[in-house]
């Protein structure tokens, strides 16, 4: 299953529409305001379905992530030098990228194959393809790209 991520290119807050292959929207998510980032996922008929919140007076950035109200895990950012980390407390997860970030596979603890996202260059917003191998997994990977995403954009704010 391949998802396009493309953010809206006006808009005050965070927004991002989430197609399928076939160019039907399959999420939408918008930004709240709040200290931190904190953005609520809505699916195809509007309803709120996840949420990937900021933890702030962390020394990493941390993100919480919920289906409905319902805690399922989080993402922080390791201390690193040069290749990006992050530790994922949700399915048993590891994220692995380039120097770039750009592209980057989510792994389970087998290390087999959940995603691979890769980012396209040359457009006036943040684009990715996200290519999930288990429908299923669909909403937890765009929860891990959207935290990865929120926290490049604050470093580089």
């Amino acid at each position: 299953m391949k998802l396009l991520f493309k953010q809206r290119l006006f808009s005050w807050f965070d927004s991002y529409d989430i197609y399928d292959e076939a160019g039907n929207t399959v999420y939408t998510v918008k930004g709240q305001l709040s200290w931190g980032h904190c953005l609520k996922i809505y699916n195809a008929a509007g309803h709120e379905i996840g949420t990937v919140k900021e933890k702030i007076f962390t020394w990493l950035p941390k993100f919480e992530m919920y289906l409905g109200e319902q805690y399922i895990g989080c993402i922080n950012k390791e201390f690193t030098f040069f290749k990006p980390k992050f530790n994922i407390d949700c399915n048993g997860w590891q994220v692995e990228g380039n120097f770039f970030e750009w592209d980057y596979d989510i792994l389970d603890g087998a290390g087999r194959r959940i995603a691979v996202v890769s980012k396209e260059l040359l457009n006036w917003t943040d684009t990715y393809v996200i290519d999930v191998n288990d429908p299923q997994d669909a909403l937890c990977t765009l929860m891990l790209v959207l935290a990865i995403d929120a926290e490049k954009c604050s470093r580089n704010d």
